[in-house]
């Protein structure tokens, strides 16, 4: 079965003054969009790999045919990492956590300013395009890193929980060059609990 383009839980104004309207619309229908449609035309020579989860795939990258793995590493990474990025903003979010991804966060990282800190430096060091992460790794810590392009953490065995996209298609019209304000004004739609939900 071929991949598609998750609905949003919300509508592309919703976001704003943080997120404007019209690069939400772009990058949800065009931007995710494309990482799905050459997704599903790399894995048309292999119709057996539809059956795989973007999961599967990505966590057994040497396992997909060498022909497409570049592909499905960079449709497959870039769908799995927006489809993240839509579940865990949010309107009406901005809070800080609470719950078991607060004492998580404490227990990893001290408290969760020092969180915050650490999450903003990686995503704003993050050379050209790629993204910021917070995941859990195998032991159940979190640990913050950054990765170029569309490379999910999974490949990397871990379990991805928030994720920011700094690719300048994620805020050029509203931020120009200005990453950092971009950060900033990430923490404000972050949608904790949908952030603990992906825990295991």
């Amino acid at each position: 079965m071929s991949h598609k383009l998750p609905e949003l839980k919300y509508s592309y104004d919703a976001l704003e003054p943080h997120i404007d309207s019209k690069t939400m619309e772009i990058h949800h229908s065009k931007h995710h969009q494309t990482y799905i449609t050459n997704l599903n035309k790399a894995l048309e020579s292999y119709s057996e790999l539809f059956e795989k989860s973007l999961e599967d795939l990505l966590s057994n990258l040497d396992q997909i045919p060498e022909s497409i793995r570049v592909a499905v590493r960079n449709g497959g990474g870039g769908h799995l990492n927006h489809s993240l990025f839509w579940e865990t903003i949010g309107p009406n979010s901005g809070d800080e956590p609470k719950g078991k991804i607060l004492e998580l966060i404490n227990g990893s990282f001290g408290d969760f300013e020092s969180f915050k800190s650490e999450f903003s430096e990686k995503a704003m060091k993050q050379f050209g395009s790629g993204w910021g992460w917070l995941c859990q790794d195998s032991s159940g810590k979190l640990v913050t890193l950054s990765t170029p392009n569309q490379d999910s953490p999974i490949s990397s065995g871990l379990n991805p929980i928030l994720g920011l996209d700094v690719w300048e298609h994620a805020y050029y019209l509203n931020y120009q060059n200005r990453r950092p304000d971009y950060i900033k004004a990430f923490w404000e739609i972050i949608d904790w609990a949908s952030v603990e939900g992906k825990l295991k």
